[in-house]
């Protein structure tokens, strides 16, 4: 298999690069600016939003389009869109919640008036038709926007020269971002690189069924007659602390705003990966060869594809999560392992008894608790729903019974092992864990 990794790189030659990686950057925040613009006049016209397509489509031929490479602008106007749609999203159910920002930076004179304002450096990123690399002298060329070339005879890219941690071999590259780290002053690259692994055989043949929620961010249910919790209170507390921080913040769009936003996001993302390699090691000691996972929509839509409602509360934890980008980082991390990842749908598993096969709305009598009154058994729900995803009711033809095999135990149901995130040493038995604010 091939998968991608990223190497982060300190650019030798910055003196001599800087002004043009500088002037990218400013081209980048215009084009996002000028595209969010007109996603904003769309929706107000007609209710809709474009998606990327519609805004290569109609920014092709836009000056500030040419203030990159085709590939970088089209980069940007990717981004835009998936912003938008994921504001369209979230905006069903919280009605405060407002569209993607202008990238501008605001400065004040002595008595707090707004002096001027300037783009902020975005991040810039080449695609490997804009990309020439040198892989013997640790060089990358990088094609100039054609606002950039400042005369015909005029070098059409930015020569970099880049350095690596020891014991890093730069090889396939597919893309290269310029990233701005405003606490150094400075860009630095971000290589991608595309590797061949040979996967290793499963490491058994097991199975395991993993259910995402909003209180208990994963439950997950193994054939082995284990269970286990991973309570989302650390991305909830993050959730409710960071926006406040963020709206004390004078400006928005100000240093930091965008501080405390790139820690927020960073947050999340050590709180996706230390879960995923958590889950995929638990799976590995079990000797779990397949992992059925819900399908997004059961947690986001209900059965006639409307947004559900959680309350305010619920709606705004909710759509704090990139669920779909967890299952992304699962599924790569699993498949390293020789462990296979199956999407499966989550309908009624919420509300059948993994046990005797009952279907009835009414036996999940508390958030945490499921009672059967057919088979006269309490477990805990979200257990249960991970149970009936493992057992993946929903396929006539799994090979895998509907319910629980009678001279199986239940005890596992009832009392799973509980792990909460610590920032420092990732997911521990609860015991075991020390609080600690963000």
């Amino acid at each position: 298999m091939h998968i991608h990794r990223t190497y982060r790189a300190k650019i030798f030659n910055h003196s001599q690069v800087a002004e043009m990686l500088d002037r990218h950057g400013w081209s980048a925040s215009k084009l996002w600016n000028v595209a969010n613009y007109h996603s904003r006049q769309e929706w107000h016209e007609t209710g809709e939003i474009p998606d990327d397509s519609d805004l290569k489509r109609e920014l092709k031929t836009h000056p500030k389009y040419k203030g990159l490479h085709s590939q970088s602008s089209q980069r940007v106007l990717e981004e835009l869109a998936e912003a938008f749609n994921s504001w369209y999203g979230k905006r069903k159910n919280d009605s405060r919640s407002n569209p993607p920002g202008y990238r501008k930076k605001n400065y004040y004179d002595q008595e707090g008036r707004r002096a001027h304002e300037e783009h902020p450096r975005s991040t810039v990123a080449w695609k490997q038709k804009g990309i020439r690399h040198d892989t013997k002298n640790n060089r990358v060329r990088l094609s100039k926007g054609a606002n950039h070339k400042e005369h015909p005879r005029a070098w059409e890219y930015i020569l970099v020269e880049y350095e690596t941690r020891p014991g890093v071999t730069v090889e396939n590259l597919q893309q290269v971002r310029a990233v701005y780290d405003k606490a150094k002053g400075r860009w630095e690259l971000h290589l991608v690189c595309k590797h061949k692994v040979d996967t290793p055989d499963a490491p058994g043949d097991e199975t395991a069924g993993v259910d995402l929620g909003i209180c208990n961010f994963a439950a997950v249910a193994y054939s082995t007659e284990e269970a286990d919790l991973y309570p989302g209170n650390r991305l909830k507390q993050d959730g409710y602390y960071f926006p406040k921080e963020i709206a004390k913040c004078d400006d928005s769009g100000g240093q930091e705003a965008t501080r405390l936003h790139a820690k927020w996001s960073e947050r999340r993302t050590h709180f996706f990966h230390s879960l995923a390699k958590h889950i995929v090691e638990r799976c590995i000691e079990n000797g779990v060869g397949r992992i059925n996972i819900g399908k997004l929509a059961g947690v986001r839509e209900d059965e006639d594809g409307d947004s559900k409602n959680w309350g305010r509360h619920g709606n705004l934890d909710l759509h704090g999560w990139a669920f779909d980008r967890f299952t992304k980082i699962l599924t790569y991390k699993a498949k390293i392992e020789g462990i296979e990842v199956v999407d499966v749908s989550e309908r009624d598993t919420s509300k059948t008894c993994c046990v005797c096969g009952r279907e009835d709305d009414s036996q999940r009598v508390e958030r945490g608790l499921y009672v059967c009154e057919s088979c006269d058994s309490a477990f805990n729900a979200d257990v249960n729903g991970a149970e009936n995803i493992r057992l993946n009711l929903n396929q006539s033809n799994s090979e895998s019974s509907t319910s629980l095999d009678e001279d199986r135990s239940t005890g596992w149901l009832a009392q799973p092992a509980v792990y909460l995130h610590d920032l420092s040493s990732g997911f521990q038995p609860q015991a075991q864990v020390v609080d600690c604010k963000p």
